[in-house]
């Protein structure tokens, strides 16, 4: 049997002011098509946001620290795929329209040729991304049972680009 992973089922994030997160998060991902969901764990307010693949939950942090560092262990930023640059295009502007500051969307061939993204924060600090699908995702998408090395298999197949 081959264990395949076929996506991140849900992420938490703890939150330093529930009540600001979601009032931030709220047309956010309202914006983005997901669903919200307030059901406790453990007699705790939890804020779930959900769409068919993916759950973003907002828990209470037990203790209040310093304001998210990127750099330092743990979370670096948070990145949500769209389908399209016409997606991206679409959320920066509903996020501006939000009054949310974000980045133009834009291409960052510093990532990849056709990497194409813009860029926001939450409250608490954490680095949010939309990302349109690129070609590389596509590939390995399309090519996924050609792809049978751990390491560097894009490379192995002949399949690099």
């Amino acid at each position: 049997m081959t264990i395949e992973v076929s996506a991140v089922d849900h992420i938490y994030v703890a939150v330093t002011d529930l009540e600001r997160s979601v009032a931030f998060y709220d047309p956010v991902m309202k914006l983005l098509g997901f669903r919200k969901g307030t059901k406790p764990i453990a007699g705790e307010p939890h804020v779930h946001y959900f769409n068919p693949v993916t759950q973003y939950t907002l828990r209470p942090a037990h203790r209040a620290g310093a304001v998210h560092d990127p750099y330092r262990p743990g979370l670096h930023h948070l990145c949500f795929r769209l389908d399209g640059r016409d997606q991206v295009d679409a959320a920066a502007r509903g996020l501006q329209r939000l009054g949310i500051e974000v980045s133009e969307p834009g291409l960052y061939p510093e990532y990849a040729s056709d990497y194409y993204a813009t860029f926001f924060f939450d409250p608490d600090g954490i680095r949010l991304e939309l990302v349109a699908l690129r070609q590389l995702r596509e590939l390995i998408r399309d090519h996924w049972h050609e792809l049978t090395e751990f390491e560097d298999p894009l490379t192995k197949a002949g399949l690099s680009r």
